[in-house]
């Protein structure tokens, strides 16, 4: 089991940058593929950014894409989403995920086996 706590959520006006934080407990977190997700009211769940294990491969949806990094450091079991040029339509509540069922970098939210709370980004215009 893992639990993830996210963290860093927050208010910004549009143009301006958050860093989303995401702690696991236990000694695995380096066996899980890691992901953001967000949702806002009345939508989908969807995708915004996954990492590998090691960090070494990455995926991005393509509204976030050159704006947002995703980043992991497996000595601390945390993985950062820093959201660069935010926009309005970025305002949702984002959830981290872990996959210890693959190795694969997955966009679906299904295929994650453990979710965070979620934090709250507000993007004013």
């Amino acid at each position: 089991q893992v639990q993830l706590v996210e963290s860093g959520g927050g208010l910004v006006q549009a143009g301006g940058s958050l860093r989303l934080s995401c702690v696991a407990s236990g000694r695995t977190f380096s066996r899980h593929v890691m992901g953001w997700f967000r949702q806002a009211p009345g939508k989908e769940r969807e995708f915004v950014a996954a990492i590998s294990r090691a960090g070494s491969a990455t995926s991005y949806a393509d509204s976030v894409k050159g704006r947002f990094t995703i980043s992991r450091d497996n000595a601390k079991n945390t993985v950062a989403l820093q959201m660069n040029s935010l926009k309005p339509e970025d305002t949702s509540l984002y959830y981290c995920a872990a996959r210890q069922s693959s190795w694969l970098v997955d966009p679906t939210p299904g295929d994650y086996d453990f979710w965070g709370q979620g934090t709250q980004v507000t993007v004013s215009s």
